[in-house]
């Protein structure tokens, strides 16, 4: 019969569903574990932050290269196309001025278009001097490479407005050759 009060006692505890509530238990050793790699996380962290800030100066310096090549080729591009117009108005403009064909009041027409040309090169190059040279001007690098690449296509609007006005006396005085040829030919037939 105790037996029987026994089993029933149990049955009933275990029907009730009765959670009990203890002492919780930690594990040293795993905690120990457990805040080393927080730790060691937080130096890896801190390694990554670095990293991110290293590479981000990086980035920063290479772009500040490139746009300082970008402003060097652009200078380059600038000064190759200046003396193309040096040489177009020391060759070509000798040329068509020492011609017979070019009347004496053309010749100070032509030389003044030429000369305003070469002012405007001149000037040009003054600016650019000045942009490079002076830190007056509060100018980031990319902004100094903007202005150059203006530059450098006004640069090549004016070689190319020198080579159309060449080629423009040119044909002036290739026309005026065979007018003369045809007004003092021979009439012999």
């Amino acid at each position: 019969m105790k037996t029987k009060i026994l089993l029933l006692t149990m049955a009933l505890l275990f029907s009730l569903n009765i959670k009990a509530q203890g002492i919780p238990v930690y594990d040293n050793t795993s905690f120990l574990s457990f805040v080393k790699q927080l730790i060691e996380s937080g130096k890896q962290t801190s390694n990554l932050m670095k990293t991110v800030k290293f590479l981000k100066t990086q980035k920063e310096n290479f772009e500040k290269v490139n746009d300082v090549i970008k402003q060097l080729k652009a200078v380059q591009e600038i000064n190759r196309d200046n003396q193309r117009l040096i040489d177009i108005v020391n060759e070509d403009l000798r040329d068509i001025l020492n011609s017979p064909y070019i009347k004496p009041d053309e010749i100070t027409r032509i030389s003044n278009s030429f000369n305003s040309i070469i002012d405007t090169s001149l000037n040009n190059l003054d600016y650019i001097d000045q942009i490079l040279s002076s830190d007056y001007m509060k100018m980031t690098d990319a902004e100094r490479a903007t202005i150059l690449k203006d530059k450098e296509l006004q640069t090549k609007e004016m070689v190319a407005e020198i080579t159309k006005k060449t080629e423009r006396y040119r044909d002036i005085i290739s026309f005026r050759k065979m007018q003369d040829k045809v007004n003092n030919r021979e009439t012999g037939y």
